[in-house]
């Protein structure tokens, strides 16, 4: 025996000396920190962020807008249903007080290649799809190649430098990079939904369907209404429920999603108990239209909860694509027609943050002139980027708040004539065409009708015929996809660690993609450089600054009119929910919360004593 350990021990060391000299190993770990060390070890329990005791049963009933007609959220093609999520794992999952942090799921570890060339998974044996066969290696290879082939255009941009992926053994999946400088690519690969390979052998992958597909996750649909409703029910046998990673999450039995026409609508449903939970999107919504008898009888929780997630660029989005918009003067100009200052005080009830960057609310967005390791970024790159960039501080226009907003016109009007364009008869004149400047903003939500209405008739002021289209989310999302608008209200969320999403986002590469979300059109080398040196900084403080230095170049091109921002979370909820006593820093973990019986019992009873009054 002790001679056989000996052997054993003796072959390590032998191949472990067979390696190039100098060459490091990689090992085997728990999670992947895209940058810095993680902060959960690999004996942990449970994150800090949930209650890993919590009950579990109930219903948690949510809305969705609109409507869906397919189960199949990985193509462009049709609408899929709200919270189809829920039924699918990933290889590894993220950490929600943590900044790009992610820990085994599907995969139990993750060993990433000294030189970055490579990662490769090893699967968890226990891993089940929820007909009790085993998820393997094949069905990760299969899922890979099948969404960059066949599913939504933005995996074959997000995966563009993955050259191979392999089998190593029935539970260890490899792929291989074209170069090393792509330090976030196997945190992006960790992210990867898996699906069966051997469910699509007798269904057509790039379809719509309705028919409830074969998952893994901790939920499966068991009900649904084409378009109105879809309930999904907690997997009792899910594989993964007892995992650190897991505990304490998807406490609900089940979880409803009705659907509404509009934001309107559906809360007034909520205020009738149709659903239980909401977050609120208008300012207007939040401070008048909460007052009514179950909220002031305790029946239903009002409140805003602070937190630290980057709040992205929301925006009015030019289309570059439309001739109008190719000059920056033009942009600016129409900048000017935005007042916020007034919007804030008389539309918004002074809720919100004028937006300055585009990584709002996190240490990555810009601020006043650039500092020398930004410079560094930024000096090859003069000539090519707006000269602003290096003498000014951006500010989006501001005025004083008294909606007259006689300077930004006079401001506007000089940059209009700049670019060549004159008002005859107080129509503005485009040059290129002889006639009249015309603006469309393209809406699916009735709400932003009233901040788009004074845009237009500062617009008009200009000489420009601006309009409005409200359509439904069926047609705005087939318009968007094939990018048929002037100007829409439109934005990007933000990581703390941006990376490959920033290509889809404002790269070359997608700005004639369809279904993209590089919204505005931009096709600028300097932008493709800056996005090539965000994905490939080395450390954490060096992608700080070149972050900062992207943001500064999109900002003084104008691309977008920025709008504003929170910084809480606004939610409503009838009383029957037990939640942590900690909420993560950069989400509001619902998926932690649990149906507490005591208090849906004394809800029951309020809501009895209400209707009888």
């Amino acid at each position: 025996m002790i001679w056989s350990l000996f052997l054993r021990s003796l072959s390590v060391v032998l191949a472990v000396a067979a390696i190039a000299p100098g060459a490091a190993i990689a090992l085997p770990k728990h999670g992947h920190a895209l940058l810095g060390d993680l902060k959960y070890g690999p004996d942990f329990k449970h994150f800090d962020y949930v209650n890993p005791n919590a009950p579990i049963g109930g219903t948690a009933r949510q809305f969705a807008i609109g409507g869906f007609d397919s189960l199949n959220p990985f193509i462009v093609k049709g609408r899929a249903a709200a919270g189809i999520g829920l039924i699918y794992d990933q290889l590894m999952a993220s950490s929600a007080d943590e900044a790009s942090a992610q820990y085994g799921l599907i995969a139990e570890s993750i060993e990433t290649a000294p030189d970055n060339t490579w990662v490769i998974f090893n699967l968890r044996a226990a891993a089940r799809w929820h007909d009790g066969t085993p998820i393997t290696a094949d069905d990760v290879i299969w899922t890979f190649d099948t969404l960059r082939s066949k599913g939504h255009p933005t995996y074959r941009t997000y995966w563009a430098d993955v050259a191979t992926v392999a089998a190593l053994a029935p539970t260890r999946v490899k792929f291989a990079f074209k170069h090393g400088d792509n330090k976030e690519l196997a945190h992006i690969l960790g992210q990867l939904t898996v699906l069966p390979k051997a469910y699509y052998t007798t269904r057509e992958f790039d379809k719509t369907t309705l028919e409830p597909p074969l998952g893994s996750g901790p939920y499966r649909v068991i009900e649904l209404e084409a378009g109105r409703s879809i309930t999904f029910e907690r997997v009792a046998t899910y594989w993964a429920k007892d995992l650190p990673i897991a505990r304490g999450h998807n406490n609900f039995e089940r979880i409803r999603y009705d659907y509404f026409l509009d934001q309107t609508v559906a809360l007034e449903a909520f205020k009738a108990h149709v659903y239980d939970f909401r977050a609120e999107s208008s300012a207007k919504d939040w401070a008048t239209s909460y007052d009514f008898p179950a909220l002031k009888q305790g029946l239903v929780v009002k409140e805003e909860i602070r937190h630290e997630v980057p709040t992205g660029m929301q925006a009015f989005v030019f289309n570059l694509r439309r001739p109008l918009f190719k000059d920056r003067r033009v942009r600016e100009a129409i900048a000017h027609t935005f007042d916020f200052e007034w919007a804030n005080a008389n539309l918004f009830y002074g809720q919100y943050v004028r937006t300055a960057s585009y990584f709002s609310n996190s240490e990555l967005a810009s601020s006043g002139l650039p500092a020398a390791e930004e410079l560094a970024v930024l000096n090859p790159l003069r000539g090519t980027v707006p000269d602003e960039v290096f003498t000014k501080a951006f500010a989006p226009p501001a005025t004083d708040g008294s909606g007259q907003n006689r300077a930004g016109l006079r401001a506007a009007t000089q940059l209009l004539a700049a670019a060549g364009f004159a008002v005859k008869e107080q129509k503005l004149i485009d040059p290129k065409t002889g006639g009249q400047v015309e603006i469309e903003f393209l809406l699916q939500d009735q709400r932003f009708e009233r901040i788009v209405a004074p845009v237009i008739r500062n617009m008009e002021r200009l000489g420009i015929k601006a309009r409005i289209r409200i359509v439904d989310t069926a047609q705005y999302q087939k318009r968007t996809d094939t990018f048929d608008y002037d100007m829409i209200v439109g934005g990007w969320g933000q990581s703390l660690s941006p990376g490959n999403e920033q290509i889809d986002f404002f790269g070359s590469a997608s700005a004639d993609l369809e279904g993209s979300r590089n919204l505005a059109g931009i096709k600028d080398p300097a932008i493709d450089k800056l996005i090539e040196l965000i994905i490939n900084a080395p450390d954490r403080k060096t992608l700080i600054a070149r972050t900062r230095a992207f943001d500064r170049v999109l900002l003084w091109n104008h691309f977008v009119v920025p709008q504003f921002h929170i910084q809480s979370y606004r939610i409503a909820y009838w009383n029957k929910f037990g939640r942590p006593a900690v909420t993560p820093k950069y989400s509001l973990g619902f998926n932690t919360w649990w149906v507490d019986p005591a208090k849906e019992a004394a809800l029951k009873r309020g809501e009895a004593q209400l209707k009888g009054q």
